[in-house]
């Protein structure tokens, strides 16, 4: 197989290689709540739709803005968006430190192995706990808690419980009210 051949679209190059540089030097400086506007700022400036009242950690790595959707949520501090595809994150949703969201892969089919996309979304009322991974194409359905270290690969019921890898389910969510 001659890998020379390979040839992957690259839409947005450019943007990509100013979104690095900014990204380094200057989202991840400015530091803090205090900053958070002007983090906000800059990820609207590059495509992202990010409500008011969403807070992203200045150690958050996103790959794409433009295919950034946060609603009023919380994205932790280290957590790895590679959004090669939308990633769209509801209300009231958080995403936990160190936790990676993957909307890319290959085609295991092709010796050339393509680049696949495919969209992520994760519901309103959502926690993705600490360095859990959510590849690409899954759901996580309103409510779901996906538990530390979990790997999902399979779209997640509203109001579950999984963990593992790959994750199973391991109970309803039921909310003390």
């Amino acid at each position: 197989m001659d890998l020379s051949e390979y040839k992957e679209i690259k839409p947005h190059r450019c943007k990509r290689i100013v979104w690095l540089i900014v990204n380094a030097v200057v989202f991840r400086m400015a530091l803090g709540r205090l900053f958070w506007p002007f983090r906000r700022w800059l990820l609207l400036c590059f495509g992202a739709s990010i409500d008011r009242k969403a807070y992203i950690y200045e150690s958050a790595k996103i790959f794409a803005p433009w295919n950034l959707s946060v609603g009023r949520a919380c994205v932790g501090p280290n957590v790895k968006i590679y959004n090669k595809a939308l990633i769209a994150i509801g209300d009231d949703s958080v995403v936990s430190q160190d936790s990676t969201l993957c909307a890319a892969s290959h085609d295991v089919s092709s010796l050339m192995l393509p680049l696949l996309t495919k969209p992520i979304i994760i519901g309103n009322h959502v926690w993705v706990a600490s360095e859990a991974f959510v590849g690409m194409g899954v759901t996580v359905g309103e409510g779901a808690v996906v538990g530390a270290r979990a790997c999902v690969f399979k779209n997640v019921d509203p109001w579950t419980i999984v963990g593992g890898n790959p994750s199973a389910v391991i109970k309803r969510r039921v909310l003390n009210l």
